[in-house]
């Protein structure tokens, strides 16, 4: 071989090598970086993933401890609007809030079942509850919706809200007094609301009030 191919042949290999050696390194780091990212996002899913296991539990826990207050006495479970009614109805006077003489008693019963079915709920795990009476009123069907005492203005929340303190003040009158996990809350949706009973002969129904029983989503992730 000629001597000055084999000096030129050898420092050539040499850089060959290197370069070679240089790019199976970078190869190297890179893969091992994409190895650790996606380490990384595989503990960040999980961490999500058990997580999200512990409020499905959390979540199971507190359905099945609600679905005590089903009770055909007081409680009933509307499937439709997802939430817990009176299964009993309580009608008030046309621009009254004062609670009719028949539906005391029954109420009073209803609340003395709530607040015991809410006390035997784990308070060990910090869920808090929202208890909301919600008041409602009725719009007179011989007038049209147009009409000013149609509206749903403020003397109509006002008095829808004043139809649900009536409940409130006739359970603390009854010396229920409801767990410091539980908030009890009176509400008024006037003509509103979700549920309401429709048509010319089922609106005089609205002249009530529902009470809604749900966790506090903040409560859940503590």
């Amino acid at each position: 071989m000629n001597p000055n191919r084999r000096d030129f042949f050898w420092p050539s290999y040499v850089d060959l090598m290197t370069a070679l050696f240089l790019v199976m390194l970078v190869l190297f780091v890179l893969s091992y970086k994409r190895f650790q990212d996606k380490q990384a996002s595989l503990e960040q899913a999980k961490a999500r993933l058990e997580v999200q296991l512990r409020e499905k539990k959390k979540l199971d826990e507190i359905r099945a401890a609600l679905s005590r207050l089903e009770d055909p006495r007081y409680f009933v479970y509307n499937q439709r609007y997802k939430r817990y009614e009176l299964n009993f109805p309580v009608e008030f006077q046309p621009q009254r809030y004062d609670l009719p003489a028949d539906a005391r008693e029954p109420l009073i019963q209803a609340g003395r079942f709530l607040l015991k079915q809410m006390q035997a709920l784990d308070r060990a795990d910090n869920v808090q509850y929202l208890v909301v009476v919600e008041g409602r009123a009725a719009k007179n069907p011989n007038l049209p919706d147009t009409d000013p005492r149609n509206l749903d203005g403020a003397a109509v929340r006002q008095l829808s809200y004043s139809r649900a303190m009536e409940v409130i003040r006739l359970w603390e009158s009854a010396g229920l007094h409801f767990p410091t996990n539980l908030e009890l809350v009176a509400a008024g949706s006037g003509f509103k609301g979700v549920g309401r009973y429709a048509g010319l002969r089922e609106e005089a129904k609205n002249k009530r009030f529902i009470i809604q029983i749900q966790p506090k989503i903040g409560s859940l992730g503590k």
